[in-house]
């Protein structure tokens, strides 16, 4: 009889040292989860945070690479970058300036004017007049001079001149561009190993066709000719070719790559909105670095190119006409990443985001009681906007980052319009809305409920 109740409070002991294993088992597995969730989202938060950067990093680099695929690829881009620098004073007085002193320094106008006059000496010329004629000598040759200024000028200062500048930007950025794409038309080839040769088989075909036209019979038995002639050999010209091909290659694609980094990071974060945030703020530091970079860049430049090579006014002129496009879409973005920034943090469940966005819709609402209380009230109009508020708030933003992409040259000024526009048309659309239960309170309210 002792040993059955021994073995039964063994039994009865195993188990229970069996249930507390299993409970301990379990109590593990919980922890083993935990910690692996606790890996999992420290490896998730990494790898959002890395993409963000990435995105930001690269941000600034596409924008120049875009930039400079514009210039490279687009003739008719580098013509409207360009071409307007002809109606420029500064350009057209440096130009004027640069045309007469390569006249001056080609015709001897002193020797000319010399001549001239020693012809006049030896004709028969009364005495007054004779002694008279050389003290007139070096003012006539500063008229000459002061002619061929005046004349250069007016040249220079012409619609005719911007038009001729036009043209030879064009044809000289097509030209360049054919020759380092390797156009089989072009009549300038460049060769893997960098030798540039004149193609004269555009040639020889042109001179057929004249001679055919003028009734030469001979003409039509010229065959084909594959000639060219060497012109230049330097390994420069194939870096050149290489740089170019980098640049194309950068800027259509790098936009893309930091486009999808920083996505791709914002959906890695579990907190997307603190991301998106995070992210927008980022790229617009970035951004406001590289035009920062952009202004110290400009100072260097004025520093070497003037006054050696041309006068300051003109080189100010020139590096903002460069630099014209890359300016006006750094202000755009820096505008848009900030707006995505804000907005993202605004939309965020921080407790300073969450108290932000009661006051105002605290503020609104009160702002539709007052005017509901007046009989002011926007009825069915209200009622459309509620129904379609999100809607009218994407196309709003979408609508004003548009016009920051679109307006050109975009300024300063332009962008606190934009956005001022921006924010009243999202404030009426505010006070306008009439949300549900706001309207059944409006309505107890008119009733004397």
């Amino acid at each position: 009889m002792g040993d059955q109740a021994d073995t039964d409070a063994l039994r009865a002991r195993l188990a229970e040292l069996e249930a507390e294993n299993r409970q301990l088992k379990k109590t593990q597995a919980k922890f083993d989860e935990a910690g692996g969730q606790k890996a999992k989202g420290r490896l998730r938060a990494s790898a959002a945070v890395i993409l963000v950067l990435i995105g930001a990093l690269l941000a600034p680099v596409a924008v120049i690479g875009t930039w400079a695929r514009a210039q490279l690829v687009d003739t008719d881009r580098f013509v409207q970058t360009f071409a307007p620098l002809a109606q420029k004073p500064e350009v057209q007085s440096f130009v004027a300036k640069e045309v007469t002193n390569g006249i001056e320094q080609s015709v001897d106008i002193d020797a000319m004017v010399s001549d001239l006059f020693d012809g006049i000496a030896q004709l028969d010329l009364p005495p007054a007049a004779a002694q008279t004629l050389p003290l007139l000598e070096g003012t006539a040759a500063n008229g000459v001079r002061s002619l061929i200024g005046s004349g250069v000028e007016t040249v220079v200062e012409s619609p005719q001149f911007a038009s001729v500048w036009e043209t030879t930007l064009r044809e000289t950025h097509r030209r360049a561009v054919a020759v380092i794409q390797g156009d089989p038309n072009s009549m300038l080839q460049l060769s893997d190993d960098g030798t540039l040769s004149l193609s004269l088989g555009i040639v020889i075909t042109e001179v057929k066709t004249a001679l055919t036209n003028q009734g030469i019979g001979f003409a039509d038995a010229i065959p084909v000719i594959d000639r060219s002639v060497p012109i230049l050999a330097s390994n420069s010209l194939v870096l050149v070719r290489t740089l170019y091909q980098v640049a194309i290659t950068v800027g259509f694609w790098l936009p893309w790559v930091a486009l999808g980094a920083l996505v791709a990071g914002v959906l890695f974060a579990r907190r997307r909105t603190r991301a998106l945030s995070w992210a927008g703020a980022s790229v617009a530091v970035s951004l406001l670095l590289l035009s920062a970079g952009i202004g110290i860049g400009k100072l260097v430049f004025l520093g070497a190119v003037s006054p050696s090579i041309m006068p300051a006014a003109t080189a100010e002129v020139l590096f903002v006409q460069l630099t014209e496009l890359i300016a006006s879409t750094l202000l755009a973005l820096i505008t848009l990443f900030v707006l995505i920034a804000v907005g993202a943090w605004l939309a965020g469940a921080s407790r300073l985001a969450v108290a932000t966005r009661g006051a105002l819709e605290s503020g609104f609402a009160a702002i539709r009681r007052a005017a509901d209380r007046r009989g002011l009230g926007s009825g069915s109009v209200g009622r459309f906007v509620e129904r379609w508020h999100s809607a009218i708030l994407v196309l709003t933003v979408a609508v004003g980052v548009a016009m920051l992409f679109f307006i050109r040259p975009i300024t300063f000024g332009a962008v606190v319009a934009t956005l001022v526009c921006v924010l009243l048309v999202l404030c009426v659309a505010e006070v306008l809305r009439r949300p549900a239960d706001a309207g059944a309170r409006a309505d107890a309210e008119v009733a004397g409920i």
